[in-house]
């Protein structure tokens, strides 16, 4: 009885020195042997750089003429003859419409009869000093002179010619610039009064883009400085300009008004929405596309490839970000190699297969 239970004890211990050596053996095996089974994660790759960077600020805003000017009506009046429509183009001393005139030629008429009776009574009155007016004595002429004027309403008869002749003029309305005509207000056969607005004349060949940029980014625009002008609905296809004013003052949203002026604009017109795109070129600093940034653990992380084929996990702190590029801080030299696909989900240590794109 006994030597059997001894007999099937030994066996049991044998298995169980066995399975333990075995699995002491499976642990000791090297990291780098499960490394090279697994395969390859194909990565698109790019170099960091050191050089300046564009911070990209993005405002929309509408498109307006650095030339437009409103035609007002400057004397009260019936609307005779409009001789413009709307998108004509008129050189600038143009008529654009005519006034009334009846009452403006007999305001003339009346002036110049009042002229005539004031000059008669003027030479009659001078008779009365022929002595002075013959002497040749400038002092003594001068004062009879400007009082005879006066007594006999010369003066003001010659005013009132000039106030008349001007009144005429007034209703003849004239473009006071080139330009095309827009937002024709007045009808022909209206009654208008002084100070109606009666169109715009537009200079499509000047246009600004005015936007409003953060006031946290205003520090960043200068005077000239470069941007690029993409119409809205124009596909993508952008236009030059660069920063023609920038206002002193910031409204109650924290936004500040910047003027781009458009180099060409051909095809564009004064109410157009617009984007634009300016360039606020920052010092020196370490560049990589902006893929190249993931994050992890809630920080940000940059992978490199090192030794040919193994990403690295590097700690990276980012600075601006222009839509394209992001500027880094700390954590990365220049000239290494960044990747910039299949980095989501990427180890630390991981095999990788750069891809030239």
């Amino acid at each position: 009885m006994h030597s059997k239970i001894r007999w099937i004890f030994v066996p049991i211990l044998v298995t169980f020195f066995a399975c333990s050596e075995e699995k002491t053996t499976s642990q000791e095996q090297p990291m780098d042997s499960f490394r090279n089974e697994v395969e390859a994660t194909p990565v698109r790759v790019a170099m960091s750089e050191k050089r300046t960077f564009d911070y990209l600020i993005n405002a929309s805003g509408k498109i307006e003429a650095l030339d437009q000017i409103k035609v007002i009506v400057e004397r009260p009046g019936y609307l005779n003859e409009l001789e413009v429509k709307e998108g004509d183009y008129v050189e600038k001393g143009k008529t654009l419409a005519r006034l009334d005139q009846t009452e403006s030629l007999f305001k003339l008429e009346k002036a110049k009869i009042n002229l005539k009776n004031a000059e008669a009574t003027y030479q009659s009155e001078i008779l009365s000093f022929d002595g002075i007016f013959t002497s040749g004595d400038s002092a003594r002429i001068i004062p009879v002179r400007d009082q005879l004027m006066a007594k006999s309403g010369l003066f003001t008869a010659q005013l009132e010619l000039k106030e008349a002749e001007l009144d005429l003029e007034k209703t003849i309305i004239k473009a006071p610039t080139s330009g095309r005509v827009a937002d024709i207000q007045i009808k022909n056969g209206s009654l208008v009064n002084s100070g109606d607005e009666l169109l715009e004349i537009i200079n499509p060949s000047q246009l600004e883009l005015k936007v409003k940029v953060l006031e946290s980014d205003i520090h960043m625009i200068a005077l000239g400085q470069a941007a690029e002008i993409i119409p809205v609905g124009s596909g993508g296809n952008g236009l030059t300009g660069k920063v023609r004013s920038i206002n002193p003052k910031v409204d109650e949203n924290g936004l500040v008004q910047v003027g781009i002026q458009v180099a060409g604009g051909k095809g564009l017109l004064p109410g157009m929405n617009a984007r634009a795109v300016i360039k606020a070129p920052q010092n020196n600093s370490i560049v990589v596309p902006k893929q190249a940034v993931v994050s992890r653990s809630g920080r940000p992380v940059v992978f490199t490839v090192v030794n040919g084929n193994e990403s690295k996990w590097n700690y990276v702190e980012p600075g601006k970000d222009n839509g394209r590029e992001v500027e880094i801080l700390e954590g990365l030299e220049a000239g290494e190699t960044v990747i910039i696909s299949n980095n989501l989900q990427l180890a630390h240590q991981a095999p990788v297969q750069p891809i030239k794109d």
